[in-house]
This record gives structure tokens, C-alpha cells and sequence, in this order.
């Protein structure tokens, strides 16, 4: 026994009574409509499996019946059978075209309605499987792409935590990092001068990548890296060079992945965060908005970061005084804009730091 639900509109009571008679008979469940907006409105309430449908009909004919079903979302899949005694060619096509995928012609003949129904049935099911299964397949693919880009991040996040091995900036510095370039981001996307440059995509890029910066420090020697004193003029030109082998690092991969927006934010912080808004930092001496977005946000954030952080040269700063030398340094080291977020939300970088000082 079929339980399908067949929807029958012809504005001939005899043909209603023959079809849903016989039909009725082969197990289908049918629901028979004299008018075209009869038919639209029950449609609606209940989704027929299929519809035979007249054409010279009052009020709506069938094409326009048939245009209003696939001009709806939830009706436009149901297969439309016309079943017409117009025989003209052109009636026919007309038909196809509006939506229809079948005609049959009157006087009918109930085998071929029966073989036609039962074929436009089988193909409507076969599509509902098919689309199921890809409905799923593509929930899988999304979970294997997740878990995917999951790895990575992982992985990403694992390689710029091995170049701090060697630095006695250990800890929680990575972890804060990220946050704080999070939280510093977000507050520039409510802002008149960044809505249209910080987007959803771009904070999540940011904060996955910012751990990057220092990246190129795993090429720096211990005798630089890890000297407690201050550095010789030779040194610190040495030590600059962290900029440029983090770079380098990460664009041997991007020429195999260009299309990736990680690896080329993860390029813009490691060789630009040392770069200041007046142009007086390195490598390139860049100035301005020629500094990346994301390497103006991650200098700030870089050096909230040193100045609240314990060294063995330096005790930790409060935040009031690490915030006096960033204010001190807008429009020098900073763009006044981004100094302006960051005193928006300063409350906030205090209250996070605080919570994820090292042990």
C-alpha cells in the first residue's frame, strides 16, 4: 500500500470523481480541488507528493497554477503532471516550460495516468534520497573540514609556542596575546574608522595567527636571544632579523597555499610588528596605513604585552604606567586611532591580563 498524497485539480466534477476513484484504488491518498486557489492554499497546509492538473480552469488557469507553485520555496519540487484536453503542440510546451513535467491527454486512458504517476513518483522520491544524501555528505565534509582546520590551528599555535622555548618569555604570553589582539580588534569593528576593515573573518584570522609574531626568533643565537643585559648596537641589528626569518618562514608556505588568509596575516604581523606609525621601526621603515591593519593592532598589543610582562631585566609594570607609554607613544609608535580603541576597553585589557598573569 503507497501512502503517497496525489492532488488532483480539474473544475470537472467527473474527472475529480474518475481520478480520485481510481487512484484512490492503487493505495495513493488523494485530495481533489475544483479551483487553482483552493488547490495553492491546501498545498500549503499539507505538501502534496504530486499534482494532475487541468488547464481551462476559472479564476487560475493551470499554467498560472503551475508558476505559482514554483515561485513558492516549499511547493517548487512537487512534480506537476498537466492532464488537459488541449492537444495542440504548443499548449504542451508551454506546459514544460512553466514547470510541468509531464502531460497527459484527454480523453485519458488510467493505465498510462497510472504509469505516469508512478514514474513521476519514483523520480520524485529518488530526488529527495539524493538530496538527503547529499545534505549529509556535505554535514560530513564540514566536520572533516573542521576538524581539518582544527589540526591546524593546533599545529600553527604548536609551532609559535616551540619558538618561545628558547626565550625566557615563557608562560601565558601566547595565550594573552591572542586575547588581547581579540579584544582589540573587536572594539576598532564598532568604531566609524574600522566597521568597514575588521570583519567577523578577520578577528578569528587575528587571533589565530597573532601567536606568529615572534616566530623568526627560533633563528636568532642564544648568545642574543637570551642575554639578560642590554644589547650592543651590532646585536640588536641582529636581533631585528627575527622580523624577516619569520617572514620568510611562512611565505615559503604560502607559495604553496596563496589563497590561505592565515599564513598571509600570519606574514603581515611576524616581519610589520615592529614597524610604528611614524616610520622610524624596521625592517622596512614603513609609515602609516603602509603598515598591515593587523601589525599596527598586534604592536600594540605587543608591547601592553612586554610592559606588563616580568623580565629578568625589568620588573612587570602596572597598568596605569603601561598605559601612560602607549598614550605616550600615539602617533610615534602607534596609530592614534587604535590607541583611541584600546583606551575604549583599557578597563577590560587590565581586568584580562590580570586574570592570566603567569604563576
Amino acid at each position: 500500500m503507497q501512502s503517497e498524497n496525489i492532488m488532483i485539480v480539474d473544475d470537472t466534477p467527473e474527472n475529480l470523481q474518475i481520478l480520485s476513484a481510481m487512484l484512490g484504488r492503487k493505495g495513493y491518498m488523494v485530495s481533489a480541488f475544483p479551483r487553482g486557489k483552493m488547490a495553492l492554499a491546501a498545498a500549503q497546509r499539507k505538501l502534496p507528493d504530486l499534482v494532475l492538473l487541468d488547464i481551462n480552469m476559472p479564476e487560475m488557469n493551470g499554467y498560472e497554477v503551475c508558476e505559482s507553485f514554483k515561485s513558492k520555496p516549499n511547493l517548487k519540487d512537487v512534480p506537476i503532471i498537466f492532464i488537459s484536453a488541449l492537444s495542440d503542440t504548443d499548449d504542451k510546451v508551454r506546459a514544460l516550460k512553466c514547470g510541468g513535467v509531464d502531460y497527459i491527454s484527454k480523453p485519458f486512458q488510467m493505465e498510462e495516468v497510472y504509469a505516469r504517476v508512478d514514474t513521476h513518483l519514483q523520480l520524485h522520491n529518488a530526488r529527495k534520497v539524493m538530496y538527503q544524501f547529499n545534505e549529509q555528505l556535505k554535514a560530513k565534509v564540514a566536520q572533516q573540514v573542521e576538524e581539518i582546520n582544527s589540526a591546524q590551528l593546533a599545529m600553527l599555535f604548536a609551532l609559535a609556542k616551540l619558538s618561545h622555548t628558547r626565550d625566557d618569555d615563557t608562560g601565558l604570553h601566547l595565550e594573552r596575546v591572542q586575547y588581547l589582539c581579540k579584544l582589540l580588534a573587536s572594539a576598532l569593528a564598532e568604531t566609524p574608522a574600522f566597521m568597514y576593515k575588521i570583519t567577523p573573518e578577520f578577528i578569528t584570522t587575528i587571533f589565530h595567527t597573532s601567536p606568529l609574531h615572534d616566530l623568526g626568533k627560533v633563528g636568532i643565537v642564544d648568545a642574543i636571544l637570551l642575554k639578560p643585559g642590554r644589547l650592543t648596537d651590532d646585536e640588536f641589528e641582529t636581533m631585528k632579523t627575527h622580523t624577516t626569518i619569520g617572514a620568510e618562514t611562512l611565505e615559503s608556505v604560502h607559495k604553496q597555499y596563496p589563497k590561505n588568509e592565515f599564513i598571509k596575516m600570519g606574514i603581515e604581523i611576524a616581519k610589520y610588528h615592529h614597524e610604528k606609525w611614524d616610520g622610524n621601526g624596521y625592517p622596512e621603515g614603513l609609515s602609516g596605513e603602509s603598515i598591515p591593519l593587523s601589525a599596527r593592532i598586534m604592536a600594540l598589543v605587543d608591547v601592553y604585552e612586554a610592559l606588563r610582562a616580568r623580565r629578568p631585566y625589568k620588573e612587570p609594570f602596572p597598568h596605569e604606567k603601561s598605559k601612560a607609554i602607549i598614550i605616550e607613544g600615539s602617533g610615534k609608535h602607534f596609530e592614534p586611532k587604535i590607541v583611541d580603541g584600546f583606551l575604549s576597553i583599557e578597563a577590560d585589557f587590565e581586568n584580562f591580563y590580570d586574570s592570566m598573569v603567569d604563576e
